[in-house]
């Protein structure tokens, strides 16, 4: 008994084992490992340890750990499909894509729309539908947001014909080719006029209706915002400063208890989209279905949620990017068909 009561105590202080007399054991006991500590525990462990033993308290707080990912991973959130009739979106990136089924959906849900693109053909065919599927009033006016003047005019544009807004989606991409070339100045200019400096301009343009209705902003982003990969440069350098001026516009609007939410929406490869088509061909990534995330969209944003992740395994990709930041080349090359991407 003493012995077992000494080897805890040597344990807790990191000192060597003796007997109750000061005399040393001459090494550990048979069967006893003495580990010093490696630094200071927080209260709360020590006081779990104390209790049910460290190999129960490790055991309890990995299970804990796993049990919040698991609540986190299938967490159903309060989304009321009422709450989007008669609601007023001004949607960009409406005439192909996950911002086609963007527009569908809201139509369905009895919203009011305006709907942009660079295409006017295509977006008259996608008002058309909407105004099939019951959308109460649909507006489009065709838009190149290379063009410095396009973001301005568009959110008048919306303003004029819905008196407000209630949500500005964002879903608008400027395409670049997978490979080499795509890393030009002149190619990564122009893309990060489409992909960050119109969707500032179009903020802070939109903003004060926004701040008068209590309404949301809702960002779609992709995964390669999050986790950059192979011959993707301009597109993920895009995306990423995407993140930090929207997370960045979100905290001063919680200083300035402004009440608009600000929702990222963390998307994979999704089929029929603009971006599927310039990596066809380089990535073996599958493409996730786009009615299913548009949906996952408009829920994040009704739901005033500050992220969306789809499909739901690029949430569990963020967090390994933290653990691997590094990936070694065997991993990234089997998602990628490297000659393809190197001569494009």
């Amino acid at each position: 008994m003493w012995a077992r009561s000494h080897v805890t105590r040597a344990n807790r202080e990191g000192g060597a084992v003796r007997d109750p007399a000061g005399r040393g054991l001459g090494g550990r006991p048979e069967g006893v490992r003495v580990v010093p500590r490696l630094g200071p525990q927080p209260l709360w462990w020590g006081k779990l340890e104390s209790r049910v033993g460290p190999q129960r308290a490790m055991k309890v707080l990995l299970l804990t750990a796993l049990g919040a990912l698991f609540f986190t991973y299938y967490w159903d959130d309060n989304f009321d499909p009422a709450s989007l009739q008669g609601a007023r979106v001004l949607l960009t990136g409406a005439s192909a894509g996950v911002g086609e089924e963007l527009a569908y959906h809201y139509a369905r849900l009895g919203s009011h729309l305006v709907l942009t693109a660079y295409t006017e053909a295509l977006l008259q065919k996608v008002v058309g539908n909407c105004r099939k599927l019951g959308a109460p009033k649909v507006f489009y006016i065709a838009a190149d947001m290379a063009s410095p003047e396009a973001p301005e005019h568009v959110v008048q544009f919306a303003l004029d014909k819905l008196g407000g807004l209630d949500y500005l989606v964002l879903n608008h991409v400027g395409g670049a080719p997978a490979g080499t070339r795509g890393r030009s100045a002149q190619a990564t200019r122009g893309l990060l006029q489409v992909n960050l400096l119109s969707y500032v301009q179009l903020t802070s343009r939109a903003l004060p209706s926004l701040t008068d209705s209590k309404g949301s902003l809702v960002v779609v982003s992709s995964l390669l915002g999050r986790v950059p990969t192979s011959f993707s440069a301009p597109y993920s350098a895009a995306k990423f400063a995407l993140d930090g001026f929207f997370g960045s516009l979100r905290r001063e609007l919680d200083v300035q208890d402004v009440d608009v939410a600000i929702t990222m929406c963390v998307l994979g490869l999704r089929d029929r989209a603009p971006a599927a088509e310039g990596v066809r061909g380089v990535t073996r990534a599958e493409a996730a279905p786009g009615p299913r995330a548009a949906l996952a969209v408009i829920r994040g944003g009704a739901t005033r949620a500050s992220g969306v992740f789809f499909p739901r395994r690029c949430r569990l990709l963020c967090l390994l990017r933290r653990w691997l930041p590094r990936p070694r080349a065997w991993f990234i090359r089997q998602d990628l068909n490297v000659s393809a991407a190197a001569a494009a």
